[in-house]
């Protein structure tokens, strides 16, 4: 049985704030383990003494911090998310989508931490591009490109979206143009039209994320990303893709690894 304190009646929080702080320290001591149900409503109702609507205003504070998450019909539950580990020297290795089998990163990492992991939300259109990808690709403005947007989830769970900005001339007529690019992913078909990938480059940042995102992520209202942007560079130095990618802050750890020279 789960033992939770008591409010203070002393102390200037309101009393949904102390409750929240309860339940927290019981998830960050382990009382309350990753997947377990919270206490009912009428539960912690009864032990603190308050108002549903003081519970409930609590609940809504550790969602909204990506803590718990609510199920409908089933309750709330402490977010058993693992974080998937994303070893940036090792992702794009030619030995993970090389073959019948090859996989995309996404798939292999999120594999690795023991998730069943999915694609939806699939976008597949031509656009002009823009100033920051111009650049980036070293393109002329509004050249035009193939996009693909999609999100990526894990264990049914949306934890990441990405877009991916390839030049037309390369891309287009290609398989990337096609839902299921085959075996591989889009790099594999990069590859097999003559632009053999050699070096990426990243740019990682941390924000708060748009109304747009924290609804296609399915995140609360104080729950930060990760930004990261990759270039993709061939043999001849020639961009050949930017990837534009928003990830849930929790669900990752983003491992790095290079020489000392």
């Amino acid at each position: 049985m789960l033992q939770l304190g008591q409010l203070d009646r002393t102390d200037d929080r309101p009393p949904y704030r102390q409750i929240a702080a309860l339940l927290r320290e019981a998830i960050d001591l382990g009382a309350l383990a990753p997947g377990e149900k919270l206490p009912s409503e009428t539960a912690l109702t009864q032990h603190f003494g308050v108002a549903r609507m003081t519970v409930r205003h609590a609940i809504l504070e550790l969602r909204g911090e990506g803590l718990v998450a609510a199920e409908h019909g089933r309750g709330v539950f402490v977010r058993a998310m693992p974080p998937v580990r994303r070893l940036a020297s090792d992702r794009f290795a030619r030995k993970h989508r090389a073959g019948s089998d090859g996989k995309a990163a996404f798939l292999v990492e999120a594999e690795k931490a023991g998730y069943t992991a999915d694609v939806d939300q699939l976008r597949i259109f031509r656009d002009k591009a823009s100033e920051g990808v111009a650049e980036r690709l070293r393109l002329p403005l509004g050249s035009e490109l193939v996009v693909r947007e999609r999100r990526y989830l894990a264990n049914g769970r949306p934890i990441e979206i990405a877009t991916s900005y390839l030049p037309a001339v390369i891309a287009g007529g290609t398989a990337i143009e096609e839902p299921d690019p085959g075996p591989g992913g889009i790099y594999a078909r990069v590859e097999e039209v003559g632009h053999q990938l050699t070096r990426f480059t990243e740019e990682v940042g941390a924000r708060m994320p748009s109304p747009n995102e924290r609804k296609t992520l399915e995140l609360g209202a104080s729950v930060p990303v990760l930004t990261v942007v990759r270039t993709a560079f061939d043999a001849a130095d020639v961009a050949v893709e930017v990837c534009d990618t928003v990830k849930v802050a929790s669900a990752y750890k983003l491992e790095y690894d290079f020489p000392a020279r």
